[in-house]
């Protein structure tokens, strides 16, 4: 045998090797920062796992219940989440960008500073979630339930709610500059010093919300409910500041 023979025999059998490797990561077993790149993991009971930084990126996680899992620091862009079930997951700081999550349950998930731009959540459940400091820019969340949600100074910055419900939602604070809420049900929603520069409302249900020191210039509010809203000091769509005691209408 040859030099020449015997070198690409051994780099025939490091690729096979190498490749055998990249395919076996999928059956590594769960556990902090394990590598589940690409897998398919549909239908998973991943339960109260610790998977704290875990890469799962473009992993396909439909249906699986990942409920009460730790997965603090974990990423999950491009990731197929659609159906799955994250109740009470610890999800802060995590990465969701451009991930399907559509009608995903995440009711009191803790994804406090999580990264969802340009997410696709429609139909999504995020009952009580803990949203405080994320980024949801661009993302998708047409007919989802928000319903008692904290959203303190999150970034929803040109996102989709049109038809969502944040009734009792804390959105104070919040970026929604450009954010489409047409049909948005925000009914007893907290808006204090909200930015809602240019803000499509139309339609939508503002009934005894807290919009004192909120932003609304140029923002769309044909057809919106403004019954017993508060908008103390607020700089209204005419840039018109609203006076004290302000109730139901800018005055």
């Amino acid at each position: 045998m040859n030099k020449l023979t015997g070198v690409a025999i051994m780099v025939g059998v490091l690729g096979c090797l190498g490749m055998g490797s990249a395919r076996a990561h999928c059956d590594d077993p769960p556990a902090k920062a394990v590598i589940w790149l690409d897998c398919d993991l549909s239908g998973r009971d991943l339960r109260d796992l610790d998977l704290r930084r875990a890469v799962l990126m473009r992993a396909n996680l439909k249906g699986a219940d990942l409920s009460g899992a730790k997965l603090s620091g974990a990423d999950f862009s491009f990731a197929r989440l659609s159906g799955a079930r994250l109740v009470g997951a610890r999800l802060n700081g995590a990465l969701f960008v451009r991930a399907q999550l559509d009608g995903a349950v995440l009711d009191r998930a803790n994804l406090r500073d999580a990264k969802l731009g340009r997410s696709s959540m429609k139909g999504a459940s995020l009952i009580e979630a803990d949203l405080r400091g994320a980024s949801l820019y661009q993302a998708d969340l047409t007919g989802a339930v928000l319903r008692g949600a904290r959203l303190r100074g999150a970034t929803l910055e040109e996102a989709t709610l049109n038809e969502a419900d944040l009734s009792g939602s804390d959105l104070s604070a919040a970026k929604l500059m450009r954010a489409s809420l047409e049909d948005a049900i925000l009914n007893k929603a907290n808006l204090q010093e909200a930015n809602l520069e240019k803000a499509d409302l139309q339609y939508a249900d503002l009934g005894g919300a807290d919009l004192r020191n909120a932003y609304l210039v140029d923002a769309q509010l044909g057809g919106a409910s403004l019954a017993e809203a508060r908008m103390d000091n607020a700089m209204w769509v005419d840039r018109r500041r609203c006076d004290p005691g302000s109730l139901g209408s800018c005055r």
